[in-house]
């Protein structure tokens, strides 16, 4: 089998998208998360919040495919507000290190208009290489 899909098991089910995509050689390729829990609500509309549990979902996926935090190569952000970000640098940067510690991947930022989910500020996608 090339690749299999990635879903924690106690999460809502993905509706035409999959959460993560593993192939035979280890890549892990995580569909743009975002700030909502695993059954789609989001609990929060703060910018911090929601970023620090876009974070996490990611890292579920990670584990849910046998990874850890240190093995996501690359994390693509898209955010609604440059301004939020760079306001709240300091605030982010603890709620980054709070979830994936001091491992720092490749990253892109991209500014955009907005998101699909209207509640949603910041969606991030991933990359990881999880040993065999």
């Amino acid at each position: 089998m090339p690749h299999h899909f990635i879903q924690p098991d106690n999460w809502a089910p993905a509706k035409g998208y999959a959460n993560g995509v593993m192939t035979a050689d280890g890549r892990l390729f995580i569909g743009g998360q975002i700030g909502w829990n695993e059954m789609q609500e989001f609990e929060s509309d703060d910018f911090v919040a929601q970023m620090e549990q876009t974070l996490k979902n990611i890292l579920q996926i990670v584990h849910t495919a046998g990874g850890k935090a240190e093995d996501i190569t690359r994390l693509t952000w898209y955010v609604t507000s440059k301004r939020e970000y760079l306001k709240r640098q300091s605030e982010v940067g603890a709620a980054y290190r709070s979830v994936l510690g001091k491992h720092f991947p490749a990253m892109t930022m991209v500014v955009i208009s907005e998101l699909i989910e209207d509640r949603a500020v910041i969606e991030i996608e991933a990359t990881a290489v999880i040993p065999n």
